[in-house]
């Protein structure tokens, strides 16, 4: 038996492995329900072998694909695969710091609006920067900015605005962008939480995250694609494209691939900086950067989920629909969610906010006791978590406009269950029944 045969005979017993031994357990009545989970099949497990059997540990053929692909699947320029969604926004908000930008580049005690109901690292570059972030409020039931707010807190140290699509739910877009253009602002669009969603401006419905200057996504397993651990940065502009690969890979000058020495055609001929003619331009820095790259194993595993990622997107839609269906007989008890004006969410989870008399704490221990997996909306208010102490201390590192009050109610009030596509109209109808049951036990 050849290479190629024995090549092709393992990949065989994986595709019998995965489609004998990985197939989703029958659900019954009573089962726990999460409110995400990986959907996959043999083609993730044979795309992970066959890398693995190619040996090439660090980010290669399967890597390029991959950026590849989601940039002709998002309509953008530029696709950089990184090793996690964090990584991603870190990546998205450190390329805005870069002194290639010139007078607009963003200096240590620039000001950055964004809110404080979400993931903490939305917000996390700005602080470990040294930015300042500014915290508006947000809306219920779209969650997202108050866009009513977003005047109020420019300033003349304001650079950017850095916000999410919560839970799949696009921000106003037209407001956020409109106000960005008329103030010459860097947008970065969180995508992480709404692959696949779309908006329309101008008559023209594009994805979310290709709207602004950056967009990022990330690849845990709860998220609308998966490769484990990984993420991505895309952009339509060449000179931050350039940016993010640098600082992605440890802040080198050197636009050449792993293990393709002198692809530029300048690797020896150059001057840099204070740097002698000639110095190897595989180690001139021209940023201080990171590793961050994906192994080529993930993104092997993306390259098959990539190709599922229209028909998870509808499966999103349909289950947050049957859902809205089955509890809209619930709006005494809680405020349901609302898309955006425009946007066509490929929803993340199912929010709701209990009204009041209705105590959120125990509806959902209740619902979690019957096997339901919530979760609240992230940090709730950020501001308020231990991590923020020490910017309180030091009295300085961040500014509130005009008050925090949804915040703080999404804080009290408000959970969510899922709507991942490995959801089946049964669980969803089960699902249903036991948030009716929470209710009538609390209330």
């Amino acid at each position: 038996m050849n290479q190629q045969e024995l090549h092709d005979k393992i990949l065989d017993l994986v595709r019998e492995y995965a489609e004998t031994y990985h197939q989703p357990a029958p659900y019954h009545k009573g089962d726990r329900i999460p409110y995400a989970s990986r959907v996959y099949d043999a083609e993730e497990m044979t795309n992970l072998v066959a890398s693995a059997l190619e040996f090439w540990l660090t980010s290669g053929r399967y890597t390029q694909q991959f950026e590849k692909g989601l940039a002709e699947y998002l309509g953008v320029r530029h696709c950089v695969v990184v090793n996690s969604g964090s990584s991603a926004n870190l990546l998205a908000f450190m390329t805005l710091t870069s002194p290639l930008l010139g007078d607009r580049r963003i200096h240590r005690g620039d000001e950055i609006i964004t809110v404080a109901a979400g993931f903490p690292t939305t917000v996390s570059p700005i602080v470990n920067y040294g930015a300042v972030p500014v915290f508006v409020d947000v809306t219920i039931p779209q969650y997202n900015i108050d866009v009513t707010k977003l005047e109020a807190a420019l300033s003349e140290k304001t650079k950017a605005v850095m916000l999410a699509h919560t839970l799949g739910n696009p921000f106003d877009i037209q407001a956020v962008k409109s106000f960005c253009d008329a103030h010459d602002l860097w947008l970065v669009e969180d995508n992480c939480d709404a692959l696949g969603s779309r908006y329309t401006l101008d008559g023209e419905e594009r994805f979310t995250g290709t709207f602004g200057d950056i967009g990022t996504s990330s690849f845990y397993p709860p998220h609308h694609m998966t490769m484990g651990e990984g993420g991505a940065v895309y952009t339509d502009n060449d000179l931050l494209a350039k940016i993010v690969r640098s600082m992605r890979d440890w802040g080198r000058d050197c636009i050449c691939p792993p293990g393709r020495d002198n692809f530029c055609g300048h690797r020896f001929d150059r001057k840099f900086g204070e740097l002698p003619l000639g110095y190897d331009h595989k180690y001139v820095y021209s940023h201080f950067g990171y590793n961050l790259k994906v192994t080529d194993m993930q993104a092997a595993i993306g390259c098959a989920q990539l190709k599922k990622l229209p028909s998870f997107t509808e499966r999103r839609r349909h289950n947050f629909e049957r859902l809205h269906d089955l509890l809209a007989d619930l709006g005494d008890a809680f405020i349901l969610p609302e898309p955006c004006e425009n946007s066509k969410p490929s929803w993340f989870g199912f929010l709701m906010t209990c009204r009041e008399g209705v105590d959120c704490v125990k509806v959902v221990r209740a619902i979690e006791e019957k096997g339901v997996q919530t979760r609240r909306l992230f940090a709730g208010n950020l501001t308020l978590h231990p991590c923020f102490d020490v910017l309180r201390q030091e009295g300085c590192g961040y500014r509130i406009v005009g008050g925090l009050e949804n915040t703080d109610r999404i804080l009290k009030d408000t959970f969510w269950i899922g709507v991942y596509p490995g959801m089946t109209d049964e669980k969803l109808d089960d699902m249903a029944e036991v948030v009716h049951e929470a209710v009538k036990m609390t209330v």
